[in-house]
């Protein structure tokens, strides 16, 4: 059982981020559970606008997709920004939109059987509708969800407090983020001996 986290952060390694920080949180979990992984920060990488599996050109996409492919569990991190998800994120949806023209030999899109899990960090409001659009678009791309499978932290409105500077992890973001882990590898595990049949 493997596990890939996405960081979609702005910021360039090796600037801290909590997106990432949140992201190794959960990864931590993972670990717990007997599951290992990787975590990649997204924008540390040449990955070209579009909707193929390569743009070609010294696009980084298609190295970043064999992670995918080789990891059982996804796990997307990102903050918010004006309400929304970063453009780093939407990104990786729209790359991750190649996939459902990529089809096994009984018709199911390769992402079957691989589940996903969201993790989102900001200043603003907008936690519950990010992990909504997430979900919709990686569901659509052939990812199973758990439940109760989005783990967040939004601080006070019109402060300038980053998860990151925190002195300690709130023990409701550190319980969600248990639940997710938890939720998620069971799945995970369930389809690994179960897979979906034939469309």
């Amino acid at each position: 059982m493997r596990a890939l986290a996405f960081v979609c952060t702005l910021t360039a390694s090796p600037s801290p981020s909590s997106s990432h920080l949140i992201a190794d949180q959960v990864m931590a979990e993972f670990r717990r559970l007997g599951v290992e992984g990787e975590t990649v920060r997204v924008v540390d990488h040449d990955v070209r606008p579009g909707v193929e599996i390569d743009m070609g050109d010294g696009d980084a996409w298609p190295r970043l997709r064999e992670k995918v492919m080789a990891a059982d569990i996804l796990l997307l991190a990102t903050p918010v920004w004006l309400g929304h998800p970063s453009s780093v994120c939407q990104r990786v949806l729209e790359r991750l939109d190649a996939e459902l023209s990529e089809t096994d030999d009984e018709g199911r899109l390769l992402t079957y059987g691989k589940v996903a899990a969201v993790a989102v960090v900001g200043n603003e409001d907008g936690a519950h509708k990010i992990s909504a659009d997430l979900f919709q678009g990686l569901n659509d791309i052939g990812f199973t969800l758990a439940p109760q499978v989005a783990t967040y932290w939004v601080g006070a409105a019109m402060e300038g407090t980053d998860y990151k500077d925190l002195e300690e992890t709130p023990e409701a973001v550190a319980s969600t983020t248990r639940t997710l882990a938890v939720n998620t590898v069971h799945l995970a595990r369930q389809l690994a001996e179960n897979p979906y049949p034939a469309s």
